[in-house]
């Protein structure tokens, strides 16, 4: 099919396609909204709110509505790692203890092993007592001396490059290396590396649970022991998220993900280095050979050919985000962001809008 990319952008046949196929996820997973974006080229042909913006289906989702982007975060965290690479300020092959010499690690391993999780940092997911706490009291989360204090002196899960586990810990350990690198909050960092750069300026990291009050409501049932749904805004902290939280819209995050994988954010061989896959020993419905790139999940052999991304859940919130840089000769980059926290929703319905956009690409 040839088109016009403007005319696309204006078609109501297309952008009902797009709903429709939305609405079908949210339905599916009775999930009340999703704020979803899509670009081709660079350039959106769907942006829309799709559903509700609360449970009781009484005011519908708007196109700008913010959510947390849980750990898509972690893609903005090897963005800026790979531009102080670029700028000489790091190595990518160097121990991170050379950055950070207080870490308690007393094998070395490299700022590429924790981007890619090959570096066998414990993680928290299977810590009982960080589930005990933050059900006991979600408003006051752990700092980040006690995060690594309860997780590191685990050791090793494996030798550096010896096995593959995700962990959240590793890219807190690279949150603290900006920091210590830049002299600057992550928050700052991010601003003044990413956000400003693109002009986003409904993007930020919150400090703290008051700087998250314009957070569109987000249901979780994971503190209530009876499985009833809630609005967690007013009751989770993002602190935490060990690494730091990114709260952000569709249309930003999508223009953000395209810029860093197509624009002026990384040089050319950052990119190659951030889409250098590591298989992952792991299955996902969505992907057909799992593997991890630096900050990236990454599909090698999907029918759109490489499709690379990052998905991101949490108490309230499911986001994903996905690129394929050639679907029939184009790119489409693809977020999606949910007010309910189901695992994988948001990847889910980012990887349908690129079903659909390639089908319509094809014809």
């Amino acid at each position: 099919m040839t088109f016009d990319e403007h005319n696309l952008a204006q078609s109501i046949e297309l952008h009902d396609r797009f709903a429709a196929a939305v609405a079908q996820e949210l339905t599916t997973a009775d999930t009340p909204g999703a704020a979803v974006a899509l670009l081709l080229d660079g350039q959106p042909v769907f942006q829309s709110g799709v559903g509700f913006r609360d449970r009781e289906q009484t005011t519908a989702l708007d196109g700008d509505a913010q959510f947390y982007i849980y750990s898509v975060t972690k893609t903005l965290i090897a963005t800026v790692i790979l531009q102080l690479a670029e700028q000489g300020q790091i190595a990518l092959d160097a121990p991170v203890q050379t950055y950070l010499p207080q870490i308690a690690l007393e094998t070395p391993v490299t700022i590429r092993q924790i981007l890619n999780h090959t570096a066998g940092i414990p993680d928290y997911g299977g810590l009982a007592a960080y589930f005990e706490a933050l059900r006991a009291d979600p408003l006051h989360a752990w700092t980040a001396a006690e995060f690594l204090d309860r997780t590191l002196p685990q050791g090793l899960r494996f030798p550096p490059e010896q096995g593959w586990a995700y962990s959240n810990i590793g890219f807190l350990v690279l949150r603290q290396v900006i920091e210590t690198i830049t002299q600057m909050p992550i928050r700052q960092a991010f601003h003044a590396r990413l956000f400003a750069p693109l002009d986003l300026r409904h993007t930020f990291v919150p400090p703290s649970l008051a700087d998250a009050q314009p957070l569109t409501p987000g249901y979780s049932s994971f503190f209530q022991a009876d499985g009833t749904l809630e609005d967690i805004r007013s009751l989770y902290d993002p602190g935490w998220v060990s690494h730091g939280v990114v709260i952000s819209t569709a249309a930003e995050l999508a223009r953000l993900i395209d810029a860093i994988l197509t624009g002026t954010l990384l040089n050319p061989q950052s990119r190659a280095a951030m889409l250098t896959p590591v298989l992952v020993p792991h299955q996902h419905p969505l992907f057909q050979q799992p593997a991890y790139g630096l900050g990236l999940m990454i599909d090698p052999q999907s029918v759109y050919g490489v499709m690379a991304g990052h998905g991101g859940g949490g108490p309230g919130y499911s986001a994903g985000a996905l690129h394929v840089p050639s679907a029939h000769g184009h790119t489409i980059t693809s977020v999606a962001l949910a007010n309910r926290d189901q695992p994988d929703r948001g990847l889910r319905i980012a990887f349908t809008l690129i079903a659909r956009l390639a089908e319509t690409l094809s014809q």
